[in-house]
């Protein structure tokens, strides 16, 4: 074998058997950035790579291709492991091309069969910012276990049709519509904050898709000024958006929900809520095209049902 074939051959022989990456600011690990870790994943993965991140603030613009699945990052501190990033809609590029809302995010994760676990995914473009996304989550089979998401408008993008994703004891803050997108999402015992008086969701959830956001057991707050929050407004017509058994703050709005500016949106979203608790879940305000689940409907909102024949990790 030629030389210069030599080194990256032995370099993808140590990654095939390691199956482990460790990255760290200082050195410590294999790798000093997240990004270089996520190069050096082969196309075409299939066995489960470990990439354990050290505590530290990883300013990077991050980006997990297709075919580089199977992959589990995990933070050592979810307090102290941030990914951050600046990009936001307006922002012109090096190239001129201009940002917008699917190009802005700090994190574009576009591969399947994905784990997450302690670590803070940030954007910091700042209040005036307008739209820009934290995690732009794209892939199939997607989870993330008590992380942080961080920034104010659109923070994390649930995008893909089709695509199926989980959060589990994960907070979540941002100003507008920072939750959206088209994509099957289940939110359970998540702390859900808003920092604007404006709205939490934003789905445009397909027509023939039964599922979109389904919050279980969530905790909804907000910084002590905003009194005048929406559960979620609809970016597309069916929107479907669903609150189980979940403790909703005085910053909710006694309507709950928004049409954003079309009535006609109020015949076909699927907004629905069952056995919520707080002085922002009071039922006696919602307008009739908000459907409180009767006890035998709300057995039908399983993982099972929810996700089909995948079963999302669950530590």
């Amino acid at each position: 074998m030629k030389k210069f074939l030599l080194i990256p051959f032995l370099l993808f022989c140590v990654f095939v058997h390691a199956q482990r990456i460790t990255v760290a600011k200082d050195g410590t690990g294999q790798y000093t950035t997240v990004q270089a870790a996520f190069d050096a994943i082969p196309s075409g993965n299939t066995k489960p790579v470990t990439i354990f991140v050290k505590k530290g603030i990883y300013k990077e613009r991050l980006v997990l291709d297709t075919r580089k699945d199977f992959i589990r990052l995990i933070g050592e501190d979810k307090m102290n492991t941030i990914l951050t990033y600046d990009n936001h809609a307006g922002k012109k590029l090096p190239n001129g091309d201009t940002i917008n809302t699917w190009s802005s995010a700090s994190f574009f994760l576009y591969a399947n069969d994905f784990y997450a676990e302690n670590i803070s995914f940030e954007n910091n473009a700042g209040f005036t910012a307008g739209q820009a996304v934290a995690v732009f989550a794209n892939g199939d089979r997607l989870s993330f276990n008590n992380c942080r998401f961080l920034g104010f408008q659109d923070v994390l993008f649930c995008s893909g049709a089709g695509s199926r994703q989980y959060y589990k004891d994960c907070y979540i803050e941002g100003s507008t519509d920072f939750i959206f997108g088209p994509a099957t999402a289940v939110f359970q015992n998540c702390t859900i904050h808003s920092k604007k008086n404006s709205h939490v969701t934003a789905a445009s959830t397909p027509r023939e898709v039964p599922y979109g956001f389904v919050f279980f057991d969530c905790r909804l707050t907000a910084d002590a000024a905003f009194k005048k929050v929406s559960l979620g407004r609809p970016w597309q017509p069916h929107a479907s958006v669903t609150y189980i058994r979940c403790e909703i703050g005085d910053h909710i709005i006694a309507e709950g929900w928004n049409n954003w500016r079309n009535p006609a949106n109020e015949a076909t979203v699927r907004y629905a809520e069952y056995k919520n608790t707080g002085p922002g879940a009071q039922v006696s305000a919602r307008p009739a095209w908000i459907k409180q689940l009767s006890d035998e409907e709300v057995k039908k909102y399983t993982l099972k049902n929810i996700f089909g024949d995948w079963v999302p990790i669950i530590n």
